[in-house]
């Protein structure tokens, strides 16, 4: 598995982003090469020994450009490895609790079967009701959505760190 990593990432006000380069940071310091581009700007994979890829959970859907990353690379992903992560839900609590036990949207649960990731991770998310549009509010107001940064980041970088690891183990 020697070689560049990928981490894309879809995101619609860079809360998404940030998980993304604080990973792709992890993974640098741990030794191992690392990109953070987000997922509609990727290109080519062919570059890349293994993808790391996360998106912004809204209205219950990852961003458009993630899926459609999982889409387009869906041949590539099923040969190489690939973790994934979401991102959304705030509030106290386990990730897991707030959304009622899921991870991802059941709109990709078919293809992330058919993928096989090596790892998947939920991370609580970032609110910022200054960055929302008017719908946004109205949603976030009707579910009740608390507002402020719920990340947490020794969560995010130990998981970055773990991938360094099976990376960096595939290397010997």
């Amino acid at each position: 598995m020697a070689g560049r990593v990928l981490v894309a990432y879809g995101t619609k006000h860079g809360a998404t982003a940030e998980l993304a380069e604080r990973i792709g940071t992890v993974l640098r310091e741990q030794g191992v090469e690392a990109d953070v581009l987000p997922a509609a700007d990727v290109e080519d994979l062919s570059g890349y020994t293994a993808v790391v890829l996360g998106s912004g959970v809204y209205y219950g859907r990852w961003v458009r450009g993630a899926t459609r990353f999982l889409k387009r690379w869906k041949g590539e992903l099923e040969r190489m490895p690939l973790w994934l992560f979401s991102s959304g839900p705030t509030g106290e609590g386990e990730a897991e609790e707030l959304t009622a036990g899921w991870r991802f949207p059941k709109s990709i649960q078919p293809l992330l079967e058919r993928l096989k990731p090596m790892d998947t991770a939920l991370f609580k998310g970032k609110i910022d009701p200054e960055r929302l549009g008017s719908l946004e509010r109205a949603v976030v107001g009707k579910v009740k959505a608390p507002s402020g940064d719920y990340r947490d980041w020794k969560e995010v970088e130990g998981w970055a760190a773990s991938i360094a690891g099976r990376v960096k183990g595939a290397e010997r």
